[in-house]
């Protein structure tokens, strides 16, 4: 039995961590257009959406990645 330390979140708080990003990205869009470092606000509004629990996402994905390999 393999137990882990990680939890997932609800539906619901990824709902809502979601529609954050996605609102703070469209209201960012204007000043972001002419701002020099819009790639590190957009990966870390890209990690805020892609996360499903609280491991790390570099973690999740890389296991996921695994997959793919063997």
């Amino acid at each position: 039995m393999t137990t882990t330390t990680y939890k997932r979140y609800s539906a619901l708080h990824i709902l809502l961590r979601r529609a954050f990003a996605l609102t703070v990205g469209i209201a960012a869009l204007p000043v972001m257009l002419f701002w020099k470092d819009r790639a590190r606000f957009y990966s870390y509004l890209h990690r805020v959406w892609a996360k499903t629990g609280d491991k790390p996402v570099w973690m999740e994905q890389a296991e996921q990645a695994a997959c793919d390999f063997y």
